[in-house]
């Protein structure tokens, strides 16, 4: 179900055509000059013969050249709200994505109380009619209490809209439950995302377990604790065939294991953040806490082995991760530091990194942002084609900026990429053909 603000779902009379456009959709292999034509929330046409001059009586936004992709769909969001409305709620959540061009996003359990009932799912979505500025979807619980003992009602929850489910930053320690978890949820067709951390192995941890760590004198998380859990998980795919996505993967162990995953034709996709892609051990400093994050920054082979496995295809999904800390859980020691930064607004500038340095297609990270988690999901977005929602955003590749902290629009700043010289930047976003961002150089 897609949760459309109450306050934008109502259209224009009249047709929208987004002019002068690269129009550009990895889902159809579009890449052409053209133009959008919007009608009551829903593309009526595109192509190179939507122009200004072959559409009468309709409002015209030229797009200067600009890209026009499909809106963003981040699969890792912390919303905050229920219960911790001091780091985040739906409202600054969209708003922080909206700038980012994210026009889905998709709200993690682990709230107080935990979405692991009907009646929060539908709080959740009355919440985000009122006050989101983007589409809302809920990931569910896995168990109950995001305790890895009792399993969720998880056909009435999906019933009730959530569109995938997890026990967010937690892993299941017990074999015997997650296996009974991907049976069940195969039963009703449901998407499993799963945290794969083994808890014993990273306990303590607060960085990559290296040299780096310890140099530091902080005591390391090993890539053994992600790949262990990943490895036992796919096992267990392989018994039950239910649906499985890791939610992230750090380590080209975990890669490798993917890709062989892949290879034996599993129904397996996993995700990877762009703080991960771009970012390695080294950028913690000297004990600098925006980069203390869940799952550790790794080494540089390993992020070059997550770089080339999106660009090969096995890793299938960009997320931001987005997780606000305040000053009270950042401005501490590291090892006492809570993990965790703000993303939505440099999921897509980060990713473009790899784009401008040449190390993965164009194609490659718009689909990884767009159409990929639009068809795990079952969304209709994530396209830019006739009757499709219109949900998309422009950009100007070339745009050097440097990020701000101050303009971000999350409650929170704990972002790792303060200060940073980025290149390509939002110009519009538009959900349900409702101009909803707009930046003036």
């Amino acid at each position: 179900m897609v949760l459309i603000p109450a306050h934008i779902d109502n259209y224009s009379a009249r047709p929208v055509a987004y002019v002068n456009a690269r129009l550009f959709d990895p889902s159809s292999s579009l890449d052409e000059t053209g133009g959008l034509l919007i009608d009551r929330g829903v593309i009526s046409d595109v192509g190179a013969g939507v122009t200004a001059a072959r559409s009468p009586d309709t409002e015209i936004v030229d797009c200067h050249g600009h890209l026009l992709i499909p809106g963003l769909i981040d699969m890792q969001v912390f919303s905050g709200e229920p219960g911790f409305e001091h780091l985040e709620t739906l409202g600054s959540a969209s708003a922080a994505a909206a700038s980012g061009g994210v026009s889905t996003i998709v709200c993690k359990p682990n709230t107080q109380p935990v979405v692991d009932d009907v009646a929060i799912v539908d709080f959740l979505e009355r919440r985000a009619r009122d006050t989101a500025l983007v589409n809302v979807h809920t990931m569910a619980a896995l168990t109950k209490g995001l305790k890895g003992h009792e399993m969720t009602e998880i056909g009435l929850l999906k019933a009730a809209g959530a569109v995938a489910f997890s026990d967010g930053p937690f892993s299941i320690k017990s074999a015997a439950v997650f296996r009974r978890l991907l049976s069940y949820a195969n039963d009703f067709n449901a998407l499993v995302i799963h945290h794969v951390e083994d808890e014993d192995l990273a306990a303590n941890g607060v960085m990559h377990d290296s040299e780096a760590a310890m140099r530091l004198g902080l005591p390391g998380i090993c890539d053994a604790a992600e790949v262990i859990v990943l490895e036992r998980d796919i096992r267990l795919v392989e018994l039950t065939g239910a649906k499985y996505h890791a939610a992230q993967i750090s380590c080209a162990k975990s890669v490798e294991v993917m890709r062989a995953a892949k290879a034996r034709g599993l129904p397996v996709t996993c995700g990877v953040s762009a703080n991960h892609l771009v970012l390695n051990e080294h950028d913690v400093g000297t004990y600098r806490t925006f980069f203390k994050l869940s799952p550790p920054l790794r080494s540089e082979d390993d992020r070059q082995a997550l770089v080339a496995g999106l660009d090969d295809g096995t890793i299938d999904v960009i997320v931001s991760n987005h997780e606000p800390q305040d000053i009270d859980g950042k401005r501490r020691p590291f090892a006492e530091a809570a993990f965790g930064a703000v993303g939505l607004e440099t999921l897509l500038p980060a990713s473009l990194m790899l784009y401008h340095e040449g190390d993965v297609k164009l194609d490659r990270i718009i689909s990884a942002l767009s159409c990929t988690p639009a068809r795990l999901l079952g969304l209709d977005s994530g396209r830019l084609e006739i009757g499709a929602p219109a949900d998309f955003v422009t950009v100007d590749l070339g745009m050097p900026w440097v990020l701000e902290v101050e303009k971000l629009k999350s409650k929170c700043q704990n972002t790792a990429f303060e200060d940073r010289k980025l290149q390509g930047h939002v110009m519009k976003t538009i959900v349900a053909g409702r101009c909803i961002h707009h930046f003036e150089p």
